[in-house]
């Protein structure tokens, strides 16, 4: 069974590469590159996988998982520029790809029940990225 929660965030970002010049990151990044950066209005939905469990009906409470993901990822993205305030994207070049793999490894320690199974960002309304996990 796949349980899915979805929460909305708005944030800021700037695709940048320090290892690059500036014309090298605009040519790949184009207005993305912006020195002030930019901003989305994202949509995350995160999906766990398990059993049903017999006392519940759950594979995890939908309650709980709101709560896990204000805890562990909104609160610490929400309205915040991404290149600078969140600690554990520092260092990273926020792609919708990036920022997909590092919510995974913030979130899948911290489901209790079942495994976390996706993670789908919408950064518009025309452009999103899915993730689980790595393959094998």
């Amino acid at each position: 069974m796949y349980v899915t929660r979805r929460a909305t965030f708005s944030a800021s970002h700037r695709l940048y590469n320090a290892e690059l010049s500036e014309e090298e990151n605009f040519r790949l990044f184009d207005k993305c590159a912006s020195p002030n950066g930019h901003g989305h209005n994202y949509v995350l939905e995160v999906t766990v996988a398990g059993e049903v469990g017999e006392e519940t009906g759950y594979v995890l409470d939908l309650k709980e998982l709101k709560k896990i993901l204000a805890r562990e990822i909104l609160d610490k993205v929400d309205h915040k520029h991404l290149n600078h305030d969140v600690d554990f994207l520092r260092g990273v070049i926020p792609t919708a790809e990036n920022i997909a793999m590092a919510f995974w490894n913030v979130l899948a320690p911290a489901i209790p029940r079942g495994r976390l199974h996706s993670i789908r960002l919408q950064e518009t309304e025309n452009n999103a990225v899915e993730y689980r996990g790595e393959q094998k």
